[in-house]
């Protein structure tokens, strides 16, 4: 439990240095990546079932090389493809949201440097130095989600099409 207690305590401490656009950043990161868990949760345990049941669907028929077997073959799949690149599109742009959001941050922060600095009058390097490291805290934390989804995102997407092709060929076109 001390354990989790010392995570948060870093997380609150990097947070803190970088600004509340962290939060942000956060909140994006954790829906990316429960979406992510879903759709390999779906690829991994769900689909198969799925893909299954569509071929005992099409085993079962007696007209599997009629126009309107082939047509309904053609549904099953466009309906599997459906399913199988189900939220793929919001998760990439998630992952493109998060450098974005990060811009933000930095941009923000960098405007209270200089409006600092003008209120203050000083021209203090120090200071400056300090206010413009952390302006670029959020940039850094969003390139890092976002890198942290580029790849899952692509290998899901990898995922989706390998199984389509699969059920493609597990439903004989005669």
């Amino acid at each position: 439990m001390l354990f989790l207690i010392d995570i948060w305590e870093t997380v609150r401490g990097f947070i803190s240095t970088g600004g509340d656009v962290l939060y942000i950043v956060f909140i994006v990161l954790a829906i990316m990546w429960f979406l992510m868990i879903e759709r390999y949760w779906f690829l991994i345990l769900e689909f198969p079932k799925y893909r299954q049941d569509l071929i005992s669907r099409w085993d079962a028929r007696q007209d599997t090389t009629s126009w309107y077997a082939h047509k309904i073959r053609d549904f099953w799949i466009a309906e599997a493809s459906e399913l199988l690149k189900a939220r793929i599109l919001l998760i990439k742009t998630l992952v493109a949201l998060c450098p974005l959001i990060g811009l933000f941050g930095t941009v923000t922060g960098m405007i209270s440097v200089f409006d600092s600095m003008a209120t203050s009058g000083t021209g203090n390097p120090r200071l400056m130095a300090a206010g413009i490291s952390m302006a670029t805290i959020p940039t850094m934390a969003g390139m890092v989600a976002a890198l942290s989804g580029v790849f899952f995102s692509s290998r899901i997407e990898a995922r989706a099409k390998v199984e389509i092709e699969k059920l493609v060929d597990s439903l004989p076109h005669h």
